[in-house]
C-alpha cells in the first residue's frame, strides 16, 4: 500500500471508489484521479480509501471513496489517497457479460468503470474479457475462482469471478502474455 499524500487526489476529479483502478493526472503534479476505459499508460494502482478536510463537515473524514467534491481549493493539499500498487498484488475480480475460462488464464485484458456506489462506497469497475497479448493491457489473467461449485463459484459463464494481477502499473514492467 502505499500513502499517495500532498495532495493525493485531483482537485476537480470526480468520484473514486473503494477497488478502482486510478491513475495519474496529466498535469504531472502526482494526484491521481480514477483511471480511464482502455488506458494504455501504466496504472497508479488500485485505491482503497482516503483522508481529506471536510467543507461541509468541517472536519477530517476518513473514507474507503473519494466523494469528487467536498473541499476547497485552497485545502486541496489536505486530501490524502491511499492506492495498492505492490507489483505482486491480486485482486478479486467479476469480469463482463462474455466471462472467462480457463484457457484465458495467463491472457492480458483491460477493464472499464462502472457504476460505483456511494452508500457503500465500492467500486463498479469490472475485467474485460480480452484475451490479448498486448503489454499494455492493465490486468494479467491469474486464475478463475472455482470454489463454491456452481453459481458464484462456476469456472465459466458470464459475470464469473476471477483472480487478475498487475500486468501495466507503475511499479512493474510492461510484460506480454506467454499464450
Amino acid at each position: 500500500m502505499t500513502e499517495n499524500g500532498n495532495g493525493g487526489i485531483d482537485y476537480n476529479t470526480g468520484a473514486i471508489y473503494f477497488g478502482d483502478p486510478v491513475q495519474r493526472v496529466g498535469s504531472g503534479d502526482g494526484t491521481i484521479t480514477q483511471g480511464a476505459n482502455g488506458q494504455t499508460t501504466p496504472m497508479a494502482g488500485v485505491f482503497i480509501g482516503c483522508k481529506y478536510l471536510s467543507t461541509s463537515q468541517k472536519r477530517t473524514v476518513w473514507s474507503n471513496y473519494w466523494p469528487g467534491s467536498d473541499v476547497t481549493s485552497a485545502n486541496q493539499s489536505a486530501i490524502t489517497a491511499w492506492i495498492v500498487n505492490d507489483p505482486n498484488a491480486q485482486f478479486l475480480v467479476q469480469s463482463d457479460s462474455t466471462g472467462v475460462v480457463q484457457a484465458d488464464i495467463g491472457a492480458n485484458n483491460d477493464y472499464q468503470i462502472g457504476t460505483g456506489t456511494a452508500a457503500n462506497g465500492f467500486s463498479g469497475a469490472y475485467l474485460v474479457h480480452g484475451g490479448a497479448t498486448t503489454a499494455t493491457k492493465p490486468w494479467r489473467l491469474v486464475s478463475l475462482i472455482l470454489d463454491p461449485p456452481g453459481s458464484p463459484g462456476s469456472a465459466t459463464g458470464a459475470y464469473n469471478w476471477c483472480v487478475v494481477a498487475f500486468n501495466n502499473v507503475e511499479t512493474k514492467s510492461l510484460t506480454a502474455t506467454n499464450t
